[in-house]
C-alpha cells in the first residue's frame, strides 16, 4: 500500500498521476489499462481540486493498493470538503445531441464506465471514493 497526502490544487495534477503510475508500475497493466487508471484519476482529482473546498484549499489523501492474485488495483480518494456523492447523479444522455445535454456528469461516467467498481461514502466528515481496476 502506498499513500500519497497532497493539498488539493491542480498544479498538483502532474505529482498525482506520477505518485499514481510509480504505485502501480510493479502491477504488468497493459497501456489501455494504465491510461484508463490516470484518466480516471485526473478526473477524480481535478473534481476534488476544483469543488471539494470551493472557495477554499484543503488536502487529498490518496490511497494505491493493489493484490497480486486476482492482479487488481485500488485508488481510493480521501477529502474533508463539502459532502458529495458524485455517483448520485444520473448519467449523461449520450443519445441525444452535445449541446442539449445538462452540463457535468460525463467525467465520473467515464471512470464508471472503465473500472470494475466505483463506491463512494461519507463517513466522520470526510468524502471517500474508492476505485477498482482488474488487471489483465
Amino acid at each position: 500500500m502506498k499513500e500519497l497526502d497532497i493539498q488539493a490544487v491542480r498544479e498538483n495534477l502532474p505529482q498525482v498521476l506520477s505518485f499514481v503510475e510509480k504505485s502501480i508500475e510493479h502491477t504488468d497493466c497493459s497501456l489501455k489499462e494504465k491510461t484508463q487508471l490516470c484518466v480516471a484519476v485526473e478526473e477524480i482529482f481535478v473534481n476534488i481540486s476544483s469543488y471539494a473546498y470551493d472557495p477554499e484549499v484543503g488536502r487529498t489523501f490518496i490511497r494505491v493498493e493493489t493484490t497480486e492474485d486476482p492482479i487488481t488495483v485500488k485508488l481510493i480518494f480521501i477529502d474533508n470538503g463539502h459532502p458529495y456523492d458524485p455517483l448520485a447523479k444520473e448519467d449523461p444522455n449520450l443519445k441525444i445531441p452535445l449541446k442539449e445535454r445538462k452540463k457535468g456528469g460525463l467525467g465520473i461516467f467515464m471512470v464508471k464506465k472503465t473500472m470494475d467498481d466505483v463506491s463512494y461514502e461519507y463517513k466522520d466528515g470526510q468524502n471517500i471514493l474508492t476505485i477498482r481496476k482488474n488487471i489483465g
